[in-house]
Order: C-alpha cells, then structure tokens, then sequence
C-alpha cells in the first residue's frame, strides 16, 4: 500500500537531473581517459528545517552549519585545487515508501509519515512528530541513498576502466544508525544506511553484492546491528565506546568496544588493526566487499557533551585519513555519512570543525590522488 504524503516522494525532476549529471561524468569518462577527475557529490538536507522545543538538546542547526564552514574551506582553495576533482553540493532527495519499505515495516513507516505516533515512540526517537520532521526524516535517508546510487551507477559504468580510483559521495546528515524494523530511537526515525544497503542490492545486482559498514560514532551502531543480523549480504562492523550504551548491546558482525576515556593512541592502535584485519580477509575472500559505508561520528572528542571518549581533533582527523587510505586500497565505491557529534552549550567550534574536517579531508584525499597522477 502506498501512502498518499507528497514529501515523501522523490521529484522525477530532481531524479532525473541527477541521473544526467552522472551519465555526463561517465560519458566524459570514457571519451577521454586522461581528462578523468575523481568523482565526490556531496547531498546536505539542512534546507528542510526543523523547529524544535527551546532548550532541546539535539544540536538541528549544526548541520547548516557544518555545510557552510564546508563550502568555505573548499571555497578558499584556488581554482586549480578545486578543478582537481568533480565535486558538486546538492540538495538530498525525499526518500520514497517503497525506498524505506526495504528496510523497515510499512505500519511503522506509514505511522510516522502520517503523524500517528503514541508519545512513548516519539520519546524513545527524542523528537516530536512534525511535518518537518517527516521532510527531515525522509531527507536523511534520501541523501544516502542518492549518494549511494551516484557512486553505484558510476562504477557500474566505468568497470572497463582500470587504475582509477572508485568514485566516493557523502551525505551531511544521516548516519543514523538506532533505528529497528519497526521503532526508532535515539534521534534516528529510520536507518538511511540500511535502506541505501538494501536499495543498491536490489539496483545493482551484477555489480554490488556485498556491502561494508563501518560504524565509529562513540555509540554502537545497534539498529545496524539487528537489521543485518541474518544478511550475509552486508556485514556490521561497530567501533564504540563500552560506556555509552543507553539500550540493550546487539550484536553486530564485529563489535569492538573501546574503554571510556579511550585516548588517542589506543583508539588509532584498535581501528588500524581492525581495518588490516578486514582488508587481509576480503583479499582472501571469494566474495569481497563491493560498497562501503562509513558513519563518522565524531562524539569521540574529548569535548563533545555526550560522548565520553577523549580523543583530540588531530586523532579524529588521523581517523579519517586511515578510513580513506583503507577505502582507496578496497578499491570500492564509498559513502559517506555525518554520525554523532553534540556539542557543549557555549562551545560549537570544535564539533563543527571536526565534522566540516571529516569531508573536507574527504576531498582532500581524492585530490592528492589526482595530484599525483
């Protein structure tokens, strides 16, 4: 049954104009190798505005924030830095009934986009119910799954080619990881992770049949954990800190937990180890992994409000940088997604900067990558 709430429709216009662009990028592509850049589109949903109660502590107006000191990094490097890659900011498209359906219960879908909520489901997600928080909700997982499908497309089209380095999208928003089957929890109404996951599966079937998650907000990833606990399509790897638990564990296909204070040095020393592991056994695998993932969370700071981790900038920075450098030598397409990050009442600086950093380093990877060519 499909749900008459426009908001949660994608506009074939909006669709349609993103699918040109990347068939442009790809024919491009294959007419003149050496003019190839890397590809890295960037969605941000901050445009669909949520008014919450005053003194609520889910920090909504960071996301805007974040895109802004975002643009004004890359905006500040010269033409020719910017020219070293494609890279183009778009708004995050609705995500449809049937897109969502893939993942969570239509009588939970259809509940939440119709407004028919008890207060218990709307506390345990942590928001009201509102029609913006529907255009938000819907956002959230449209933009990763745009991502997703940006990079997907690409790669299917380019698989001819060899020596280029996978395309990579993100999403500033998303990364919202607590949502079940049919609940959601802790800010997250519905998986933007999972849906993508499901929804390229079924897309792409030839060219995506097994997909990595790495999850490395401070929380572990549990909604992640349970949707894909019988999928051997798509395999959970969750590093958190054991202290912020704040519902049951689930288990996810790899779960590390890190002490809380964890600092620099053993958090760098853990996530190095466990991505050689993963990368060592895909390389021995018959069915390697095809997609990746990453929720980067950054409420590992030491200053973030909720975390309780203790984690400098330069180590969330040398997070990333390992993230990429495995990413790249995957050889698959990634995406990424905006995870955790709140920050203290008088101090939004530094979580700003450490989410801005997360794609701005992003880009810069992929331009060093072409620097070098």
């Amino acid at each position: 049954m499909r749900v008459k709430v426009s908001t949660a429709f994608v506009s074939l216009a909006t669709t349609a104009n993103r699918r040109s662009a990347i068939l442009r990028a790809s024919s491009t592509f294959s007419r003149d190798e050496t003019a190839f850049k890397p590809f890295f589109r960037l969605y941000y949903n901050d445009v669909y505005e949520v008014n919450l109660p005053p003194r609520h502590r889910f920090p909504m107006k960071k996301y805007a924030q974040v895109r802004h000191k975002l643009q004004g990094l890359i905006n500040e490097l010269s033409e020719e830095q910017q020219n070293l890659i494609d890279c183009e900011f778009c708004v995050s498209p609705l995500a449809t009934f049937d897109e969502l359906a893939t993942t969570h219960s239509m009588e939970y879908i259809n509940r939440f986009l119709t407004g028919d909520q008890t207060k218990e489901e709307q506390r345990n997600v942590g928001f009201p119910w509102s029609q913006q928080g529907v255009d938000r909700a819907t956002s959230s997982v449209g933009g990763t799954l745009a991502a997703a499908r940006d990079v997907c497309q690409l790669w299917q089209d380019q698989q001819h080619l060899t020596d280029r380095p996978a395309p990579w999208a993100a999403h500033v928003a998303g990364g919202t990881h607590h949502a079940f089957y049919d609940r959601g929890e802790g800010f997250s109404v519905f998986s933007d992770m999972a849906v993508a996951a499901n929804v390229i599966l079924r897309e792409y079937p030839s060219t995506i049949r097994k997909v990595l998650m790495v999850d490395l907000d401070v929380h572990q990833g549990n909604g992640n954990a349970v949707l894909f606990e019988k999928d051997p399509n798509v395999f959970t790897f969750s590093l958190h800190c054991v202290g912020n638990y704040f519902s049951k564990k689930e288990d996810s296909d790899l779960d590390i937990e890190l002490p809380i204070e964890c600092n620099d040095q053993t958090y760098l020393m853990t996530l190095n180890h466990w991505l050689n592991q993963i990368y060592n056994e895909n390389k021995k695998s018959d069915e390697k992994f095809d997609l990746i993932f990453f929720q980067s969370g950054v409420d590992v700071l030491e200053v973030d409000r909720l975390g309780r981790m203790s984690l400098s900038q330069e180590a969330v920075s040398r997070r990333n940088n390992l993230m990429y450098e495995f990413s790249h030598k995957m050889k698959v397409p990634l995406v990424i997604c905006m995870g955790g990050g709140y920050p203290r009442a008088d101090d939004w600086a530094p979580i700003i900067e450490a989410h801005a950093n997360v794609y701005f380093q992003a880009h810069q990877y992929l331009s060093k990558l072409q620097s070098s060519q």
